[in-house]
C-alpha cells in the first residue's frame, strides 16, 4: 500500500512539473502574462508610455475567456458606425475598437511596408489611410483607400493593412457591440542620404 501511495505522489509531482514548465511567464516592454506551449493563456496585459515615459497599462485581456477586462480609455471615440445595416453615421462609441495588444500589437503589422520601386524612383513619401469595417464579432473587411499618396504605395498600404489578423475587440455603444470604421494611416518615407 505504502509503495502505491508513493507511486501516486510521484506521479502527482512528475504531472506538476511537467505542467509548471508548460506555462511559463513572459514579459517585454509592452506585455505581460502566461503562455502555455507558446499560446496566450490567461490575463495579460497589455502597456503603452505617456509622454513622461512612465508605463501604464492600456489593456487587460483574458485570452482564456476572450474577454476584455480593462482598457485605458484616452480621449473622445468618433467614429462611423453602422446603425442598420448599409446605413452609417459619425457617432460618439463609449468603447472604440481594439486590436489586442494594443498599438504595440498593432505595430508587428504596420511596420512592415515595402516601399514600392515605383515610389522611390518618384521621390514619393506622405501617409496613406486606409480604412475598413470592424465588425461586432472583431472581424475587418472592406478594406478601401481615403488618403492617396500614388506610385504605388497606396497597394502597398492596403496590403498591409489586409494582412493584419482578424484579433480586434469590437467598438461598443451602451452595451452592445457595434460595427464601425476604423482607420489607419500608414507612412512612407525615404531615408535621408
Amino acid at each position: 500500500m505504502n509503495n502505491y501511495i508513493y507511486s501516486i505522489c510521484q506521479l502527482f509531482l512528475i504531472t506538476l512539473t511537467l505542467t509548471a514548465n508548460a506555462q511559463k511567464m513572459h514579459t517585454t516592454k509592452w506585455e505581460s502574462g502566461q503562455l502555455d506551449r507558446r499560446t496566450k493563456v490567461g490575463v495579460w496585459e497589455y502597456y503603452g508610455y505617456t509622454a513622461s515615459k512612465e508605463q501604464v497599462v492600456v489593456q487587460r485581456y483574458d485570452h482564456s475567456t476572450k474577454e476584455l477586462l480593462y482598457f485605458r480609455p484616452n480621449g473622445e471615440f468618433i467614429y462611423n458606425i453602422e446603425m442598420k445595416p448599409g446605413q452609417w453615421t459619425r457617432h460618439a462609441v463609449d468603447r472604440p475598437p481594439l486590436f489586442i495588444g494594443g498599438d504595440p500589437a498593432l505595430a508587428t503589422y504596420t511596420t512592415q511596408l515595402q516601399y514600392p520601386p515605383q515610389a522611390q524612383e518618384r521621390n514619393i513619401q506622405g501617409q496613406v489611410t486606409v480604412s475598413f469595417a470592424v465588425d461586432t464579432l472583431g472581424r475587418a473587411s472592406g478594406h478601401r483607400v481615403l488618403r492617396s499618396i500614388g506610385g504605388g504605395c497606396d497597394q502597398e498600404a492596403l496590403r498591409v493593412a489586409r494582412t493584419i489578423p482578424d484579433e480586434w475587440i469590437p467598438a461598443k455603444l451602451g452595451s452592445h457591440a457595434v460595427a464601425v470604421e476604423y482607420e489607419l494611416t500608414l507612412t512612407f518615407r525615404l531615408a535621408q542620404p
